[in-house]
């Protein structure tokens, strides 16, 4: 399986289009090679960089969406992909881009294929939508982006 972007690069920075300092709206995905037998895409957005004064788990979740048909080939810029979005950190539904307090943050856009839909309703958590997700992985594929907030433009 593979995650890609036509905006970054893995391991390299995020466009601040997509972040707290642009307009916080999704990059643009491509997904390939899911497995056949796939019955549906998970894909989860999270950074594992927080500092441990505000978060004791260091990880901060951005994106959760779940139960997207295993054709799906993309997810367009600013866009509500198919499928049932879950609850990040912040509580909200919606993507929410980078935005690191502190210093440079890794970004990882993880995508898994599973052999069954997930009986979860909107709003499921990233620990609700791993707990369910056991057992049933066919393929995974990950893409780590970074972000630090500066004043200098991209």
């Amino acid at each position: 399986m593979r995650i890609s972007s036509r905006s970054f690069k893995n391991g390299e920075k995020i466009p601040s289009k997509y972040t707290c300092d642009g307009n916080d709206v999704n990059p643009p995905l491509e997904f390939a090679e899911v497995p056949e037998q796939a019955k549906c895409l998970v894909l989860i957005m999270d950074d594992p960089d927080v500092p441990q004064y505000l978060r004791k788990d260091r990880m901060w979740v951005h994106w959760v969406v779940y139960n997207i048909p295993p054709q799906t080939k993309e997810i367009r810029e600013n866009s509500i992909p198919p499928g049932i979005v879950g609850k990040g950190t912040s509580g909200d539904c919606d993507y929410m881009g980078p935005c690191p307090p502190d210093r440079e943050h890794r970004y990882f856009f993880k995508l898994y294929a599973l052999d069954q839909l997930l009986e979860l309703p909107k709003g499921a958590t990233k620990q609700e939508v791993e707990e369910a997700m056991q057992n049933h992985l066919l393929g995974s594929a990950q893409l780590m982006g970074t972000y630090v907030r500066t004043t200098e433009d991209d």
